[in-house]
């Protein structure tokens, strides 16, 4: 059985491709979904990949990935700034949590700086784009590997 990668989406990422495009370019979250399962099955990975509008499902999936999951990629969107009760998820997954944004989010507002999310993250991408989330599965398989 391939190890099991959470790919865990927050808020308005559901509107990638529609939503500003200057700052998140043109893909849409369907696209970044085939990439990463394609990508998964080169890795020997399986992809569990979701999206919520709502901080109680992302809190679910988390305690979902503890059973199921060998790492956790997470694109927490504006919960990132905001959300202690993911951070305090994410504290009770043993495996590798990378942490994933398209924008760079130290080159805008300063409530952005602050991430909740790094304080348990192994690794960080930010300001790379969809790419990252593929730069973030490559270093999951790593760190599920070693």
């Amino acid at each position: 059985m391939k190890p099991t990668v959470f790919v865990l989406n927050g808020p308005n990422l559901n509107l990638l491709g529609k939503r500003q495009p200057e700052i998140y370019g043109h893909e849409t979250l369907a696209d970044i979904e085939a990439d990463l399962t394609a990508l998964g099955g080169e890795l020997g990975l399986a992809i569990r990949f979701h999206q919520s509008n709502r901080e109680y499902e992302i809190i679910d999936w988390i305690h979902e990935a503890r059973e199921a999951g060998a790492a956790i990629l997470i694109n927490p969107g504006a919960f990132t700034h905001t959300s202690v009760a993911i951070l305090d998820a994410l504290n009770t997954f043993e495996g590798p949590v990378i942490e994933v944004h398209i924008s760079n989010i130290h080159k805008r507002e300063a409530f952005r700086h602050h991430s909740y999310v790094s304080m348990r993250a192994d690794g960080v991408i930010a300001g790379c784009g969809t790419q990252g989330y593929s730069l973030a599965l490559r270093r999951a398989a790593r760190l599920v590997a070693a």
